[in-house]
């Protein structure tokens, strides 16, 4: 199972994520890193353990306040051989095409910023491994249009289980929409986001269908530690 670190970036800067308030979250401290600055994070990350891939929260394209792509930029400048996983709030075909020609990136469609199911009806043009789909949850309440949840077919081949009430608040992962996720679309990698706490947690995730984790507060805050990342690694 794969363990993806999140960067989550506001302003130029990574910031801590908790519960989904995005207007709250203020520049992160971590011990990981001696600045906010995503290159000086996410090299602290590497450095914890050899990620092969890093999720990219965009949270001014997310809020349609500017995009960080000038930090996107770098990091796939600087980091050489690392896969970037980008959400930034792009909602059209035109737009998450021209993020999926970046080389080294694959874009993260969001459903709290599609508009329509008919987006992902018309993203068929595109390989189904070249995108992913978030599937956005507050609590119970879904984010994303009608339809989109009951509709797994126009899912891609990458699914992201997002829960952003858990984000940042080690309330646990929600094990059971993973579940209910992997049953509707077999096929489907689910990726668990939100909630992580701890090595077990990451066992927990694997055993309910889960392909791949997002974990931040974890990593930074020790509670995750490079010999739980490469006990999972194997799974």
């Amino acid at each position: 199972m794969r363990v993806i670190p999140v960067l989550d970036i506001k302003a130029g800067v990574v910031v801590h994520a908790t519960g989904g308030n995005r207007e709250s979250y203020r520049a992160i401290e971590t011990p990981l890193s001696a600045s906010a600055d995503p290159l000086d994070v996410a090299r602290g990350l590497l450095a914890l353990f050899p990620f092969d891939a890093l999720y990219i929260a965009d949270l001014d394209g997310i809020a349609g306040r500017g995009r960080n792509h000038d930090t996107i930029c770098a990091l796939r400048s600087e980091i050489a051989g690392i896969e970037l996983w980008v959400d930034d709030g792009s909602a059209s075909v035109s737009t998450i095409a021209a993020l999926a020609r970046m080389a080294g990136v694959t874009p993260v469609v969001g459903s709290e910023t599609l508009t329509s199911i008919a987006t992902l009806d018309d993203l068929r043009a595109m390989s189904p491994g070249d995108w992913m789909l978030s599937l956005d949850f507050k609590g119970d309440r879904f984010l994303g249009p009608a339809g989109l949840l009951n509709s797994p077919a126009l899912w891609p081949d990458t699914v992201i289980a997002m829960t952003l009430a858990a984000v940042g608040a080690k309330a646990g992962p929600d094990l059971e929409r993973v579940r209910e996720l992997k049953a509707a679309k077999p096929t489907s990698g689910i990726v668990a986001a939100g909630g992580v706490r701890d090595g077990g947690d990451l066992l927990e995730l694997g055993r309910a269908g889960a392909s791949a984790v997002l974990v931040a507060t974890a990593l930074h805050s020790g509670t995750i530690k490079a010999g739980d990342l490469e006990r999972v690694a194997g799974l």
